[in-house]
């Protein structure tokens, strides 16, 4: 009778193995970058961010050129019983000559704003690589702890089948075979909760490649780490060339500029304008007109207007400095301590590791010497619990230490094109 339970839990378990791996992609680190790159929302969004403030620019350096309109016009008029038609077609031009450099300033503070958008879109990259990538590793745990939870279920069922033949020859006891077959139901459980882990982890690396339709994928990869993350780095270097300080300043020195503009709003500003146009009561008209001048303009009383905005301008500007540089200790700090919690996740992989090294050996030792009789079954299943969670810790341990380092990369403010 137990001799048959064996073989139907060894069938479950076979069916719990079946695979469609053949019908899953195959993805490398690479592949999900140069997809992500391509394809990601966010990526669209930043990009189409730092367009629409280029665009942004040309609108105002539109006022350092000559501005042309041309018109034709039409008219009929009834006085005094009579009627008269008017046509007319001309050309009009005006020059900016000056206005205390309030346009210029304003295609600095424009070029800034561009500066912005393009650090906004490498902070948005960085954001989206650390996604993309704790996605990817997650996937990775995935796999190998569906893997690892049918290993176990392997070291389970082998157990059962040990702790069986000893209850049968009288040698065991029967709680020991209840113990060892609700071991064998645990690790079907975990079997079959490794592939709804499985499902999800897929389902998020898609979100984060960029991709629409869901398919079924599997990722390439290994847990090393670079060795290049166990040197310590210079973090105040690091910091001013990440993507979100430099924003910041880029934002500050925009602030700067419009500060600058609207200091200008208090000086005159003088134009030149010019045109020529035909007029007469035919079409085509022939009388010929033409006009030139200059027109200098100087703000008197506007109820204050321009005071206020100066005001605005130099508190905007004055909150953009301090968040600069409020931003720049917190990045520094923010840097020191996800390189600490890099080294921590690396040593305890090395903790771990040996732990497992030595479980392994407890548990060979400990399976002779239960089958010889040498040790009771409490001490034998204490043992192989512990090996047991011991090779899950180790998993563990080795995707939090590629996790750290993701954390670490965005830190640093490495984008999709940091290929690690």
């Amino acid at each position: 009778m137990k001799k048959s339970i064996a073989v139907i839990l060894f069938l479950i378990s076979a069916a719990l193995c079946i695979r469609t791996a053949s019908a899953e992609e195959v993805l490398t680190w690479q592949a999900c970058i140069k997809e992500a790159q391509k394809n990601h929302p966010d990526l669209i969004y930043a990009e189409e961010g730092v367009k629409a403030q280029q665009a942004a620019k040309k609108v105002t350096a539109s006022g350092l050129y000559p501005q042309i309109d041309s018109s034709v016009a039409g008219s009929t008029a009834k006085a005094s019983g009579k009627i008269t038609d008017t046509y007319q077609y001309g050309i009009t031009g005006t020059q900016l000559l000056f206005d205390g450099s309030q346009t210029t300033d304003k295609v600095k503070q424009a070029e800034e704003n561009i500066k912005a958008a393009q650090y906004t879109f490498r902070f948005t990259s960085t954001e989206v690589r650390l996604r993309l990538r704790t996605a990817f590793i997650n996937l990775l745990k995935a796999q190998e702890s569906l893997n690892l939870t049918q290993e176990i279920f392997n070291i389970r069922r082998g157990n059962l089948e040990l702790i069986t033949l000893r209850y049968e020859s009288g040698l065991e006891h029967k709680g020991a075979l209840l113990n060892a077959e609700a071991n064998l139901a645990e690790s079907q459980f975990e079997i079959a909760q490794a592939k709804r882990d499985l499902e999800v982890a897929q389902r998020q690396l898609i979100k984060e490649m960029g991709r629409v339709e869901v398919s079924g994928v599997r990722v390439q990869g290994d847990f090393k780490v670079s060795e290049a993350a166990l040197e310590r780095p210079d973090f105040a270097a690091l910091a001013k060339n990440n993507p979100s300080l430099q924003k910041l300043n880029a934002q500050k020195n925009a602030a700067l500029f419009g500060l600058q503009a609207s200091k200008a709003n208090f000086l005159p500003e003088l134009s030149a304008s010019a045109g020529a146009n035909k007029k007469g009561s035919q079409w085509p008209p022939d009388d010929d007109q033409w006009n030139a001048g200059l027109t200098l303009s100087f703000p008197i009383f506007e109820g204050g207007l321009k005071q206020a905005e100066m005001s605005q301008a130099r508190a905007q500007y004055n909150q953009a400095q301090a968040n600069e540089r409020s931003s720049r200790d917190s990045v520094v700090v923010a840097l020191e301590e996800t390189w600490a919690a890099l080294q921590d996740a690396l040593e305890t992989v090395g903790v771990q590791k040996k732990f497992l090294e030595a479980a392994e050996e407890r548990a060979k030792i400990a399976e002779a010497q239960y089958s010889l009789g040498l040790i009771q079954f409490d001490n034998w299943t204490i043992i192989e619990d512990d090996l047991v969670g011991t090779k899950k810790a180790f998993l563990s341990a080795q995707s939090n230490a590629l996790l750290a380092e993701a954390n670490w990369i965005q830190a640093k403010g490495e984008t999709l094109e940091y290929a690690h």
